[in-house]
């Protein structure tokens, strides 16, 4: 097992140095790897929660920004969703998704989650209960698709 630290926390609750940590690892991925130049940090974070996962080196290796009801959808819903590299291919992913749902669960009750997902990670998101329910559409010049899930 890895020994990943997992916090949550909103917006108005993180730290300086969190939120820094945060927004670095998420542009280094969706703008930087993914060579996808757009507005990463957006006003939906003030309004979300903040699940990171930290190594035992305190790096901050693993993100997801939870929406709640309304924000971006009229569900609950997660994205900015992210790994570092390094760190892929060990099971974090998996535990980044569990830590996210027991978050969820805990805040606000079983509620289904809806999310607009990269198409190539659609596997990855139906082994977590995840259904596509619409078409493929371009979101950045990226292939996207929304699913919904029911806990």
């Amino acid at each position: 097992m890895n020994n990943i630290t997992w916090k949550t926390k909103a917006f108005n609750d993180l730290t300086v140095n969190e939120f820094y940590e945060i927004i670095y690892l998420r542009t280094a991925i969706f703008v930087v790897e993914q060579d996808c130049p757009y507005q990463e940090v957006d006003e939906k974070d003030r309004q979300s929660f903040h699940l990171f996962g930290r190594t035992e080196s305190g790096e901050v290796i693993a993100v997801t920004r939870i929406l709640p009801q309304g924000v971006s959808y009229k569900e609950i819903s997660i994205g900015r969703i992210a790994l570092k590299k390094e760190w892929r291919g060990k099971g974090i992913a998996d535990e980044l998704m569990n830590e996210t749902f027991k978050f969820i669960e805990k805040e606000f009750g079983k509620q289904s989650i809806r999310i607009s997902a990269q198409q190539y990670l659609f596997n990855y998101y139906s082994k977590h209960g995840f259904i596509q329910v619409g078409e493929m559409y371009l979101k950045d010049d990226i292939p996207h698709i929304e699913m919904l899930t029911e806990f």
